[in-house]
């Protein structure tokens, strides 16, 4: 079994992520994906001594990575939830906590989790189809596979892939389950979407597409991340700040308009003299990796970090936390 300390991990954007989020030194702060905790222990180096940081991370590797051995952190002003982070209000809200200064998410999979092969998370390793963030609970990717019909397998590997030949994989993999060998292995899907994908842009494993469907739709990962965004909204306070990370277009599509969305002034047409509703978020930057980060760190090139600002802009009441719908 491996332990917190048997694979390494570069965080990406690291002091623009923290610098972005950072507004008030003794404010409390959220970690939402707390990894193997870069951002969290570069934010605890530039918090005040009245300062709290909340992480939360999904993956039992994580929290032992910040609670066990040589990677524990011990600083008192940090402590961390297992949770996914579309559920960090009730999260807060059990530790008494109702409003904080910054939210930061780093989207995606972190290198400990692709560089193990029990996690199923990547291609390049032979094991079982598991990718499963946390894995105490929810479906593996092979259990999907095992019993999805075609449609819904390639709609998956469609929507969440961006796939065009996923009606062609449905189709073999539906055809493999059938004759009684449904893929249990990630080298066994791999040759799969092999067979059945023929061209591919070069340098491109033809699986990569499949893979990363895949795992966004065994972790409900854009309804999470949406859930998210609106619980951290909803927490922060006037001047807070949101930084988020994302590694591929359907996040960043999420976290753009998100940010847009709460960026505008709305008028109601039906009173076309009254003041417009105020802005809740103001947009302050889009960041990507320098080139040097990219050539020391090669799986930051996708990297987009957005940072916006929480307006003084009242929000409509909040509901009750909930935990989030779906199981992880």
């Amino acid at each position: 079994m491996s332990t917190p300390s048997d694979f390494t991990h570069t965080t990406v954007l690291l002091h623009e992520t923290v610098d972005g989020v950072l507004s008030e030194p003794n404010g409390i702060y959220v970690d939402g994906t707390y990894g193997r905790g870069g951002h969290s222990r570069l934010l605890l180096q530039k918090l005040g001594p009245s300062g709290r940081l909340i992480a939360i991370d999904r993956d039992l590797e994580a929290i032992a990575a910040a609670t066990t051995g040589e990677t524990r952190v011990t600083d008192p002003r940090f402590s961390i939830c297992h949770a996914g982070f579309a559920d960090m209000q009730q999260q807060l809200a059990d530790l008494g906590v109702t409003q904080v200064q910054g939210v930061l998410l780093d989207l995606g999979v972190s290198s400990p989790q692709i560089d193990n092969p029990a996690r199923g998370f990547s291609f390049r390793f032979s094991g079982p189809l598991d990718m499963r963030m946390d894995t105490t609970r929810g479906e593996s990717a092979a259990d999907f596979l095992a019993r999805a019909d075609e449609r819904q397998i390639a709609e998956v590997i469609r929507n969440y892939g961006e796939e065009r030949f996923a009606a062609q994989i449905a189709k073999a993999l539906v055809a493999r389950r059938e004759s009684g060998s449904a893929v249990r292995s990630t080298d066994e899907l791999s040759k799969v979407v092999a067979g059945a994908v023929k061209t591919r842009e070069p340098g491109q494993d033809p699986a990569t597409r499949t893979f990363q469907a895949l795992r966004i739709h065994v972790n409900a990962e854009l309804e999470e991340l949406e859930q998210g965004l609106k619980a951290a909204l909803a927490l922060l306070a006037p001047g807070g700040r949101l930084a988020v990370i994302s590694f591929h277009s359907l996040e960043d599509r999420i976290v753009k308009n998100f940010i847009t969305a709460h960026s505008k002034e709305e008028f109601d047409r039906r009173a076309p003299f009254a003041a417009p509703k105020p802005l809740a978020l103001k947009a302050l930057a889009r960041i990507k990796p320098s080139a040097a980060e990219i050539k020391a760190n090669p799986r930051s090139r996708s990297a987009v970090l957005r940072v916006a600002e929480r307006t003084d802009a009242a929000l409509p009441e909040p509901t009750a936390p909930r935990r989030a719908g779906r199981a992880r």
